[in-house]
């Protein structure tokens, strides 16, 4: 059994995971990569992945790796081509579903209603909704209504604040068991994570597991997250670049452990 980073006793959890992610579109495994600027370049740009894990076109093999790395449970699979509504990669989700039987995928495939959760479901797979494609707090409470808890939900976030309806946020009650907290605009940059979203996140979360994505930049962002209650990070350009190691995780692992 893979291990997890143990955090604070009383928390909803009794694990912290480094979930890895695998952007695809076109086919092929793609990644933003924006530096240490403020803002990531937009889906649409995104191009073909460069990392000693694999070629791009090899998602499987890209995969295995960085679950390797990570020891995590679930793979975040985010379908741009979906999301950008000129297509989408079924097959090679179906693909990486049947390469990896015990591991749960995150889809995150632009979801906006009941259709297209229904076109996802065959795969068995755990469906992340982003605030950004949900049309309406009807539209959401449908959603959530019909598919219990075999969803995600992601409150998406750019510079000007939440995208989707603002009764998301504010509804609170509205919200599943598990939350994650995207910074758009930090995707694919080193700048780190934003802990004071995190922090007024967490106090309206209860004992919701609340991840955290965009701008983890290296190990001391992870225990950052870890130690504000968070219940994990979504990782790629870290993992790709070397900055968060499989010792590094083992290691903070070891030292969550021992805290107990």
């Amino acid at each position: 059994m893979a291990p997890n980073i143990e955090i604070s006793e009383g928390h909803a959890l009794s694990s912290f995971a480094v979930i890895p992610v695998l952007d695809l579109k076109d086919g092929v495994v793609v990644h933003a990569r924006a530096g240490k600027q403020a803002h990531a370049g937009k889906r649409a740009e995104y191009r073909p992945i460069a990392t000693p894990f694999g070629p791009p076109h090899d998602a499987t093999a890209i995969a295995r790796a960085l679950l390797g790395i990570t020891f995590s449970p679930i793979l975040y699979v985010a379908d741009l081509d979906s999301i950008l509504g000129r297509g989408h990669n079924f097959d090679l989700c179906r693909e990486l579903a049947d390469a990896f039987p015990t591991t749960t995928l995150w889809i995150d495939a632009g979801i906006s209603d009941l259709s297209d959760c229904a076109f996802w479901l065959p795969l068995d797979a755990t469906l992340v909704i982003g605030s950004e494609t949900v049309e309406s707090m009807e539209a959401w409470d449908t959603i959530r209504d019909s598919f219990g808890g075999k969803f995600v939900l992601s409150l998406d976030f750019d510079e000007q604040g939440l995208r989707g309806p603002d009764d998301v946020m504010i509804d609170a009650a509205s919200w599943p068991d598990r939350l994650i907290l995207m910074s758009l605009g930090r995707v694919g940059t080193e700048v780190g994570p934003d802990l004071a979203r995190l922090q007024e996140t967490l106090k309206n979360a209860g004992r919701r597991e609340v991840y955290v994505a965009g701008g983890v930049a290296g190990r001391d962002d992870v225990a950052k997250v870890a130690q504000a209650g968070a219940s994990g990070v979504l990782a790629a350009t870290a993992l790709h670049s070397g900055a968060i190691t499989q010792k590094e995780i083992a290691a903070l692992v070891k030292g969550r452990r021992s805290q107990i």
